[in-house]
């Protein structure tokens, strides 16, 4: 199981570069038919990138969610998934030339890992590995889309009136309001994250919170999104400021998932 999940890991890479390729024709040739090719090869990629993930946990007898590799696959299928649904639910395909790149982005990290499978360090042989990793994942797709659609609203007002591409990118103030439900949506899936690695915690080590340097960014990558969401609805903060803080709060995102783990080892520098 684990060579085919190579195979179809190598395909994956194939599928999501050629839907890369065809947003970027999408836009450069101001040609429709490229925007739905370029979905349908990302919706194809997305099936086959589950597939390689359910065969990465046959074969080694886990959920694969445990490893540099297996998250940062597991993450630009978050990625995907996330941004394939919102470019369907608002018929915003021109999003895809800006997510696309950071999938591919985030899923050649993953090629460059280990792919050793090892067996399970006593701390993660526990029911709650699903739930606290799988709501991790979404939460960095979320947190990712809504930083592109962040640097969309920054680039917006470049994109000439009556253009091809004005003609396909929603208004500041739609694009404004995406991105809030990204956030949203990013926010609620990170707090099961924490409160899932609470509870894991307190079951494996004693204690649900130890200052480990992972829960601490996660913390506060939460409370960067938290103050987000607050200024947002209390406030009523929009446009440019909350664009700049939604693209720090995934910076946040970013540090709490490589830079920890290079730079500040703790119990996560399994992960």
């Amino acid at each position: 199981m684990l060579k085919i999940e190579n195979t179809l890991f190598t395909a994956v890479m194939a599928v999501y570069f050629a839907s890369m390729l065809l947003y970027f024709c999408f836009i450069a040739f101001k040609k429709d038919g490229f925007a739905r090719f370029a979905v349908i090869a990302q919706a194809a990629g997305l099936a086959l990138h589950t597939l390689a993930l359910i065969c990465r946990g046959i074969g080694a007898g886990r959920l694969p969610l445990t490893n540099q590799y297996e998250f940062a696959t597991s993450f630009a299928w978050g990625l995907s998934l996330v941004s394939l649904v919102f470019i369907l639910r608002f018929r915003f395909k021109a999003l895809g030339a800006f997510a696309a790149p950071v999938t591919f982005l985030v899923i050649g990290y993953a090629a460059m890992q280990s792919k050793e499978v090892r067996e399970l360090m006593p701390a993660l042989r526990s029911g709650w590995l699903g739930l606290h990793v799988s709501t991790a994942i979404i939460a960095y797709g979320s947190f990712g889309v809504c930083f592109v659609l962040s640097l969309i609203f920054l680039l917006r007002a470049r994109v000439q009136q009556g253009s091809f591409l004005d003609q396909h990118l929603p208004d500041r103030e739609k694009l404004d309001a995406i991105s809030y439900r990204a956030s949203a949506l990013g926010l609620l899936f990170l707090t099961f994250t924490i409160l899932s690695g609470a509870i894991w915690a307190e079951r494996a080590w004693g204690s649900y919170w130890s200052w480990d340097p992972k829960e601490t960014w996660s913390l506060v990558t939460w409370i960067v999104y938290a103050a987000y969401l607050h200024l947002r609805l209390r406030r009523g903060w929009q446009g440019r400021a909350a664009a700049v803080f939604a693209v720090i709060g995934f910076i946040c995102v970013m540090f709490t998932y490589i830079g920890v783990n290079t730079l500040l080892p703790g119990v996560h520098s399994y992960a």
